[in-house]
């Protein structure tokens, strides 16, 4: 369960208006689109699916969930770190985790170092006595709400078709961060070869929007 006030840090904290810098990156979703391997609203639906399900999405959670429990810091951090897929994905962990512990440790009384953005999340919450199922569930969302703003300035692609996949994608959000909540670590792998690709394509892309 969720109080009121825990529900209105929780929805401040994973606001697109929380400053992480968010609005910079695009998890690849430039480089796909560009190449035409996104081209439509069901196809941008699919690939924040897969997205979720098999790529960032999952992994994110699980580290969301092992900070949350209390997980040694500097090693998750490592960890997270090292199994970012490209070199651009890797900076758009670090320097949104960056972002929400400075925001942090200015405004809030949680001291926690700059990390990979699920860790601080999930650390955070669990400070701030946030619980662990709804932040995930949340964070899943925010990402999934992110990229298809993202795809809103890199495609045809109206509000109301925006709002219809991020409400499209709820139930796949909810049953992830349910089956994420029984994982470990040792869990932590994904699948998701096209968009591990396009961000590393991105990286040579001329002229470019995002950060990622």
């Amino acid at each position: 369960m969720i109080d009121t006030a825990g529900l209105l840090t929780l929805a401040h904290w994973l606001s697109p208006a929380f400053p992480t810098g968010a609005f910079a990156f695009s998890h690849g979703l430039e480089a796909a689109i560009a190449d035409g391997q996104v081209c439509d609203a069901a196809g941008l639906q699919d690939w924040l699916d897969v997205m979720l399900t098999h790529g960032a999405g999952r992994t994110d959670a699980i580290f969301l969930y092992a900070a949350h429990h209390g997980g040694d810091l500097p090693t998750l951090a490592a960890l997270a770190a090292a199994l970012q897929p490209s070199a651009e994905r890797r900076t758009e962990t670090l320097m949104q985790g960056a972002a929400f512990a400075t925001t942090l440790r200015a405004v809030w009384p949680h001291d926690l170092p700059d990390m990979a953005l699920p860790l601080v999340v999930g650390r955070a919450a669990a400070l701030q006595g946030l619980p662990a199922g709804p932040v995930a569930a949340v964070y899943l969302q925010a990402m999934v709400v992110n990229l298809t703003q993202a795809a809103q300035r890199l495609m045809p692609l109206g509000q109301t078709a925006a709002a219809r996949i991020v409400a499209g994608l709820g139930p796949v959000v909810a049953k992830l961060a349910a089956a994420t909540a029984l994982l470990t670590t040792d869990d932590v792998g994904s699948a998701a070869f096209a968009i591990d690709i396009a961000s590393m394509r991105h990286a040579g892309m001329e002229p470019r929007l995002f950060r990622s």
